[in-house]
């Protein structure tokens, strides 16, 4: 019980095969071929080009895994506000890609994206924006 009023914390599924084959090398391109709900994979994409000075196919990609992860955070019993904890392994790829997503915006040009979700992340977990230099 949350003893401070708001919303449970959202606990996403874990992913272990999809999470070992990253950890593994996989291409992120062959992981999400086959699980193409898999928020991880899009944000390994996304920082990818980001890392490559793509920003436009960052964006894309992070807005994928940013809405693939939002439709399983609902299923998770998310109501669209409170705490998603990045300290719980399988939550980190949402908040990867919705830090990705702020930081492909920002660089072009789409201020009121990277304002939006770098306020989503922090609200989130405090800790994510720090530990995915948006800090």
């Amino acid at each position: 019980m949350n003893l401070l009023g708001g919303p449970d914390p959202t606990y996403l599924p874990d992913r272990p095969e999809q999470q070992a084959a990253l950890e593994a090398g996989q291409d992120p391109v062959e992981v999400v071929t086959g699980t193409p709900d898999f928020s991880e994979a899009w944000a390994a994409l996304a920082e990818g080009s980001l890392a490559d000075g793509q920003p436009v196919a960052a964006y894309a990609y992070a807005r994928t895994g940013y809405h693939r992860g939002l439709d399983q955070l609902r299923r998770a019993g998310w109501k669209g506000h409170g705490p998603i904890p990045w300290s719980h392994r399988p939550n980190q790829g949402f908040l990867r890609a919705l830090a990705a997503l702020a930081k492909a915006a920002q660089a072009i040009g789409e201020t009121e994206e990277h304002t939006r979700c770098a306020t989503f992340l922090a609200d989130s977990d405090p800790q994510a924006p720090a530990a995915l230099g948006l800090a």
